[in-house]
């Protein structure tokens, strides 16, 4: 098998193994299911100065790909931009205009996906509007045809992370969460991880599968006990078992806010805790086979751990510290 660079969740991984006294190269290989040559060829091209951080690491690996990919060929104020428009407006289809750019040598070649891409991307205006009208089947947005129709249940109404406000991201007042999905061996298995962004305070919820009415489910039971003043809002990527998250945002009267397709790194707390977690729950593993009562000691095992964002401090001292005003509460918050 060729070298396979390593994904934005396993440089998160990476990088929460690399944060513990004493972990070598070769342990944290071990855990990850990776050689230790693949993770040091890792830090030598993607780390910073001697310091490795997933975010950072992720950007780079991004603006090299985006170097050896070229310029696009494809946008607005080229020539080949201002053709491509030209036909579109009398009446030509993205296919047509890409097949007779093919027998024509002055113009590089362009497939129909990246015309359709193109015309999809430019910003809100009469432009896009103008364009989309000239395809014959005009949507207001499109699916991509390369990989085809994602199966499951769809996300509808969501609101973007733009729309969470600024103190969230400053991490000053607390009960912000972030959530996700860890799966298990051949996808078959999964564990809902809800991680609070300020005191990095943990909760596992097992989950039969990863449809929307088991993540309903288990979303809300695990949040629904939290004192009111640790629940005050939720981010999530866009998978489709969060296709029942306006209910969910009913039941726990919170707003619930979506990360930007393929950008982990704003949930960067939950991914960081994944590799943590992944620790006690390797990658390649059945979940299922731990109960609820194993995955509460694993949430314990973390929030017990010192945490160098925390000054050394623990995930469950900075929660005591918070719900020292709310002792009736207490108690049930760290029953998980």
């Amino acid at each position: 098998m060729g070298y396979r660079q390593l994904s934005t969740g396993e440089r998160a991984e990476l990088f929460a193994l690399l944060e513990q006294e004493g972990m070598t190269l070769r342990q944290a290989g071990r855990l990850m299911g990776r050689s230790a040559s693949t993770l040091s060829r890792e830090l030598s091209r993607n780390g910073e100065g001697g310091k490795y951080r997933a975010e950072a690491a992720s950007e780079c690996a991004a603006q090299r790909r985006a170097k050896r990919r070229g310029v696009r060929k494809l946008k607005p104020g080229t020539v080949l931009w201002g053709l491509v428009e030209q036909r579109l407006q009398v009446g030509w289809s993205p296919e047509q205009i890409s097949r007779r750019l093919k027998l024509q040598a002055e113009y590089p070649n362009v497939s129909h996906e990246t015309i359709y891409k193109a015309i999809y991307a430019l910003p809100k205006g009469e432009l896009k509007k103008d364009l989309i009208s000239t395809l014959r089947q005009a949507h207001r947005t499109r699916r991509p045809r390369s990989g085809g129709a994602k199966r499951g249940e769809t996300l509808k109404a969501i609101t973007p992370i733009s729309a969470r406000p600024a103190d969230v991201e400053h991490r000053a007042i607390p009960g912000h969460w972030e959530a996700d999905l860890i799966k298990g061996q051949r996808n078959r298995s999964a564990v809902a991880t809800l991680v609070e962004r300020t005191t990095r305070f943990t909760i596992l919820a097992k989950l039969p599968d990863a449809k929307a009415s088991s993540v309903l489910a288990a979303l809300t039971e695990a949040m629904r006990t939290l004192p009111k003043e640790m629940l005050r809002s939720l981010t999530y990527d866009r998978g489709s078992e969060m296709a029942l998250h306006q209910t969910l945002s009913a039941r726990l009267e919170i707003p619930i806010f979506f990360a930007d397709p393929y950008a982990p790194w704003q949930r960067g707390t939950c991914e960081n805790t994944n590799g943590l977690i992944r620790q006690y729950l390797p990658k390649g593993t059945d979940l299922s086979i731990h109960s609820q009562d194993d995955l509460n000691q694993v949430a314990h095992a973390l929030n017990m751990r010192p945490r160098a964002a925390l000054g050394y401090h623990t995930p469950v001292e900075a929660f005591t510290a918070i719900m020292k005003a709310h002792p009736s509460t207490w108690g049930i918050a760290l029953s998980h």
